[in-house]
């Protein structure tokens, strides 16, 4: 076997830029399939990672339609009502009022750049796991606001300066807090805050509620959910809408591994062409050195060894390849991930698969030709080389 191998490697030395060019498709091929499977699975973890860091018993109950195709109402008492369910830990509302949020009174009403006006419990932030990157969140009644991390973008908000304030609902508010991107609740990224009293006080707000949002016991959860509805709403339980948003962000997740197996299905078919430029070179390997196949059927070698000989060196063509494009392709998942923030996940598998499939390619590029070089006559190779 070591022979075997020192035979190939010497007629691929001998011919080293084509065979640079050719193991070339094989290492693009490989990459491609270690790195996107790679990428994938390290997304994948990034998400359960921060699932389980952010939980998975939070719930959510928010409006639905009526019988008219209506939003339903959420009665005001529905939080407290809520709180007496025996597995649940946290509860919080939020109330979404008509008004607009902008930079300054003299920006045209219709410039809303699609932000919301919310009315938050003090509690919101730790049901849902939030945390601020500046200054802190609504604790009393004064006209203060806490902006989401897209809303305070939007608004060309960046860090709280004092006395920093907004346009809101006809009223100047005070900035008093700016917040991470919510992950279990993106909806209030692009959300102005307002506390309970000052939302009646000067935003004319009656109790409405738009979303209630619930921590249970975990093993609980599923029991909670089921009783949601008709403690939200004991007359139309049909009307409240119920979501786990841990679920939500598990769905993204598999979303993109469907881009995944797009990718995937390009290494492959890249692999393929690969394959087909090393069994082109190993064609013209073959009519280039009849006379060292006619030299050493004349001296002893049968056909068999022969076509050994041209399978192996195409077979370690490829696996040179695939086994560059191993690394290459981990290489880029671990530098991706990095950047991501993400735990580095490369599943052998992928590895296992890119090497195995760069090898079986190889020997079946080689066939052909092995078998063209071991069908040829050794006296006529050698008059006509």
């Amino acid at each position: 076997m070591n022979e075997l191998i020192k035979i190939a490697a010497s007629g691929l030395r001998a011919r080293r830029g084509r065979a640079l060019l050719s193991a070339l498709g094989i290492a693009i091929g490989a990459a491609a399939m270690v790195g996107v499977l790679g990428i994938s699975a390290s997304s994948q973890a990034g998400v359960l990672a921060q699932i389980d860091e952010l939980g998975t018993n939070l719930l959510t109950a928010r409006q639905g339609q009526n019988y008219v195709g209506e939003k339903a109402r959420l009665p005001a008492v529905a939080p407290g009502m809520v709180a007496r369910i025996p597995s649940v830990t946290a509860v919080t509302s939020v109330a979404r009022l008509a008004a607009h949020v902008y930079r300054n009174d003299h920006i045209p009403a219709i410039h809303t750049g699609g932000l919301t006006v919310e009315v938050a419990e003090p509690s919101l932030l730790s049901t849902l796991g939030g945390a601020l990157r500046a200054g802190q969140f609504l604790s009393g009644d004064l006209p203060e606001v806490v902006l989401g991390a897209s809303a305070a973008a939007n608004l060309g908000i960046d860090r709280i300066y004092p006395g920093e304030r907004v346009w809101l609902g006809d009223h100047w508010f005070y900035v008093k807090g700016i917040l991470q991107p919510l992950a279990l609740a993106p909806e209030l990224d692009g959300a102005a805050l307002v506390g309970p009293a000052a939302a009646r006080r000067l935003l004319g707000h009656d109790g409405t509620l738009t979303a209630i949002y619930l921590r249970s016991d975990p093993e609980r959860t599923a029991a909670v959910q089921a009783l949601l509805a008709r403690t939200v709403n004991p007359n139309r339980p049909s009307e409240v809408s119920l979501s786990r948003p841990s679920d939500a962000l598990v769905a993204r997740a598999v979303a993109k591994t469907a881009f995944a197996g797009l990718f995937l299905g390009l290494g492959a078919l890249t692999l393929v062409v690969g394959g087909v430029g090393v069994a082109n070179i190993m064609v013209i390997a073959v009519l280039e050195r009849r006379s060292e196949i006619g030299l050493r059927r004349a001296l002893g070698a049968t056909r068999g060894q022969i076509r050994v000989q041209f399978i192996a060196e195409a077979t370690l063509l490829s696996g040179a390849g695939g086994l560059a494009g191993c690394c290459a392709g981990a290489l880029v998942a671990l530098v991706y991930g990095v950047a991501r923030g993400w735990a580095v996940v490369v599943p052998l598998p992928a590895l296992g698969g890119a090497l195995g499939a760069s090898l079986a390619i190889g020997a079946v590029a080689g066939l052909l030709p092995a078998i063209r070089a071991a069908r040829q006559d050794p006296t006529t190779a050698l008059r006509t080389a």
